[in-house]
């Protein structure tokens, strides 16, 4: 198939993009800059110029695919509530793109949209449209587009690495660097769950070639890997000590972390396995950041 791919010189769809090539797919990857176009046309994709803040753009170019996916997010948490919405803007426009054919759009969400409640393990068949996570816009476009008529599937990520990025914990890294400690809150037994990328990657091909309207898949190889245990690998990795931080502390020393840094978001990928026979193999979590060059 002849894929678009926004995000596609993004840490996820970078690795995206050799993943469909090797199956013998054609990739348009999206791009905003000269570097990114360079990157892209070297590893064989095809480059196309286009942003966000411009939905029309990506329209036009999903219009000459034959399947799209979506992988593109502004990750300024400053403002996450508004690129979420910017967000439901471009995943309406693409499924525009696609309306009256049943070629496949696969969006991107979190895992925590699967989640019943807090704590509760988030798996693929739950959806609450009143989640309180600002990112249920994404999902709620997409119902959208189903509603429409568009085959549209959700892939929700996991807490995603290598040894050179990992999701939220990044923004930690830099955190325990400014303040000289590598910290979690009160007791750390809150859960993240993680994938590795090229996990990811293998499963946004594997989506897009099923094809399943209205499907959702998890890209979780650990269901739940404690913050205590993340606050010390980074502590060993950065030769800083680890703290516990008061909940009430948490805004003051994690700064706009303190909204993710407790939550609680253990999440299975048993449906997704079973239905697109997709086994993670990746190493873990804690072997990346015990892995990495600090």
């Amino acid at each position: 198939m002849r894929i678009f791919l926004t995000g596609a010189t993004g840490f996820i769809g970078s690795a995206i993009v050799p993943e469909l090539l090797q199956a013998g797919h054609q990739v348009v990857g999206v791009t905003r800059s000269d570097a990114g176009a360079e990157a892209l046309a070297a590893a064989g994709a095809e480059v196309y110029r286009g942003t966000l803040e411009d939905p029309q753009g990506l329209r036009d170019g999903a219009a000459e695919a034959e399947a799209v996916i979506h992988t593109a997010f502004d990750h300024d948490f400053s403002r996450f509530a508004e690129n979420c919405e910017k967000d439901s803007r471009v995943i309406a426009a693409l499924g525009q793109a696609l309306a009256g054919s049943d070629r496949p759009l696969v969006i991107t969400s979190g895992v925590g949209m699967g989640s019943p409640g807090h704590g509760q393990l988030a798996v693929e068949d739950v959806f609450n449209p009143d989640h309180p996570n600002p990112r249920i816009a994404s999902e709620l476009a997409g119902n959208a587009l189903l509603e429409a008529g568009i085959n549209l599937s959700v892939l929700r990520l996991p807490q995603v690495h290598n040894t050179l990025k990992q999701g939220l914990i990044s923004p930690l890294i830099e955190i325990a660097r400014q303040k000289g400690v590598s910290a979690y809150v009160g007791d750390g037994r809150n859960r993240y769950s993680a994938g590795h990328v090229s996990d990811a990657a293998r499963l946004y091909r594997l989506a897009v070639e099923k094809r399943q309207p209205g499907a959702r898949y998890h890209a979780v190889g650990e269901e739940g890997v404690e913050v205590r245990a993340i606050a010390e690998a980074l502590g060993r990795g950065l030769n800083l000590p680890v703290v516990s931080i008061a909940p009430e502390k948490a805004a003051e020393h994690f700064g706009w972390m303190a909204m993710f840094a407790p939550m609680d978001l253990p999440a299975s990928s048993a449906l997704t396995q079973a239905r697109l026979g997709w086994r993670p193999t990746g190493p873990t979590l804690i072997a990346d950041l015990d892995a990495m060059r600090y």
